[in-house]
Formats: structure tokens, sequence, C-alpha cells
């Protein structure tokens, strides 16, 4: 990724910056190049299937340049406002600075481009791009915990993060200081009332013609690890209450810090 762009898009500070650091990770010359060097080779062993998925990407179907740009768009804008935040902060931005050239970042910033082939929205790419810089700056590039939010950036729908913030304020308070695991949750008794109570007046505030809707934004962030239904002896069938995981409250907190 190269931070070479106008400098009438950004402040002096940050042209500054993109005069002297390169991001390479994001070059999309150095992604379409290595993936067609794989097809020539695979193609020497005339093996039938071989190289396919690079020879798709060569042969331009794929439009890998504009998801690049739409990432680096996302990023571009994390930088800015990261920069702004640690203005004075002459310490924590060296730090940054070279968290954006490890090798870890650059492996992140690789991670999200085949991420970010996954859809065609521009708005997932820059929600994506924004949150790879996010994480770099946070240093949380665990590759399993990273894999899972850049999977996320990419699948989720715009009412699926709106949900997630609404189940994030409603859990939020209550569930400060209660051990969340990400498999399994084990509540107290004491909790269970006035969690059927906050989720049976949640779900009146919902609206009756978009429960189908609601349901499809439950099962996506479930099935992403972000929230868990639990089930009571004495709740109805389909009634029981989705609540806020751990990895869901990180994501949420970090979509807010990114600029989407």
């Amino acid at each position: 990724m190269s931070l070479d762009r106008p400098t009438n898009q950004f402040n002096g500070e940050l042209a500054a910056l993109q005069s002297r650091r390169e991001m390479e990770s994001l070059s999309t010359s150095l992604v379409s190049s290595a993936l067609s060097e794989i097809a020539d080779v695979v193609d020497q062993f005339g093996v039938p299937g071989a190289g396919l998925f690079a020879k798709a990407l060569k042969s331009g179907q794929t439009p890998v340049e504009k998801v690049v740009e739409q990432l680096e768009n996302g990023a571009y804008a994390e930088i800015v406002r990261i920069r702004e935040q640690l203005e004075g902060q002459d310490t924590r931005l060296k730090e940054f600075d070279m968290r954006l050239k490890s090798q870890e970042a650059q492996a992140a910033c690789v991670a999200a481009v085949l991420h970010g082939l996954r859809t065609s929205d521009p708005k997932k790419h820059f929600r994506l791009g924004g949150l790879t810089i996010n994480c770099v700056y946070a240093n949380d590039l665990a590759p399993e915990s990273l894999d899972d939010m850049m999977r996320a950036a990419a699948e989720l729908k715009d009412a699926d993060i709106s949900m997630l913030g609404k189940l994030y304020q409603l859990w939020k308070p209550l569930l400060q200081g209660v051990e969340r695991a990400k498999h399994s949750i084990s509540w107290s008794p004491n909790f269970h009332n006035e969690i059927q109570n906050v989720w049976r007046n949640f779900g009146r505030s919902l609206n009756p013609p978009e429960q189908l809707e609601y349901r499809g934004s439950f099962a996506r962030l479930q099935s992403h690890g972000m929230i868990q239904q639990v089930t009571f002896s004495n709740n109805e069938v389909g009634r029981e209450p989705y609540v806020l995981l751990e990895d869901g409250a990180k994501f949420y907190e970090r979509l807010q810090e990114v600029s989407v």
C-alpha cells in the first residue's frame, strides 16, 4: 500500500508521512504478479484445475485494483484519525509508525485484500481498510482474531451492524463485570429474570414488519460469534434472548473508532 496520494486530500502532516513511508503489502502489482507467477508455474504441470483462482485474477475478471483502492481509502481515513488523536504524543506516534512498517502489519494488509475480494460493496471495503489499520494501531494482530474480525467486516450487512449496536447498548450495562465466553455462558439464576425482562422490553421496540430481517441479523451475528442465544426452561420456543459476547463487544467498539 503506497502513501503517495495527492496531498490536497490530507493535511500537511499526513502529506509528509505519505512521502516517506511505503506500505507495500497492498500493492496491486505485488498481489497480482505473485498470483500470476503461481498460475504460470502450475501451468507447467498440466494438472486439470490447477491455478484456476490465480488465472481468474490474472485475467482481469476480478477488479482487484478497485478493491485495493477502496481498502486504501478506509485505511487513509483511519491513519488521519489516529494521527490527529496522537498529535503531540511523539512517542506513541513513533510506535504507530513502526507498527505500520512491521511484518505483522504487512501480513494484515494482504489478508485484508483477500477478504475484500469476497464482496463488491465499497462501503465494506472502506470499513475493512479502516478496521485493519485500527487493529495495527491497537496491536491486535493475532491471526485468528484478526481473521474473524476481517471476515465479519466483509460479510456483515449495515442492518447487522445496526442490530449489533442495539444489542451492545442493551447488554453492556447489565453485563459489566460478568464473564462472557465465546462458546458458552454460565448465568447466575439471579440474572435470569432480569435478562428476560430486558429482552421482552427490547422485543417490543422492534418493528413487527421487519421481524424477518431481524432474525437474519441475529443469525449472522451469532454465526460470527458476536452474540449467543440463551435458552431458559420457561422461555417460549423462538423467543430466547440473544446476548452480547466479548467478540461482539470488541468488534462494535472497534468500529466506533473507525471512520465509517
